[in-house]
């Protein structure tokens, strides 16, 4: 389990998602940087439809491995 750091870029982190849910074929259209928090560095997975929210459970039930 990943330590927890307070310091790491929201950018960086989101990005970082975003490819992950690519290669597992998952696209979250609405994950971004919440610039309405900056000292929170919040990264904002937004809404999604069931289909995808099911895809993403099955990716995380089998850790991201096909």
């Amino acid at each position: 389990m990943p330590t927890k750091n307070p310091d790491v870029d929201p950018l960086a982190a989101a990005e970082s998602l975003r490819a992950a849910l690519t290669e597992a074929g998952i696209v979250l259209p609405s994950l971004r940087v919440d610039s309405a928090s900056p000292r929170l560095r919040l990264v904002e997975l937004g809404r999604v439809r069931a289909d995808v929210a099911v895809c993403l459970a099955e990716a995380l039930q089998r850790g991201g491995r096909e």
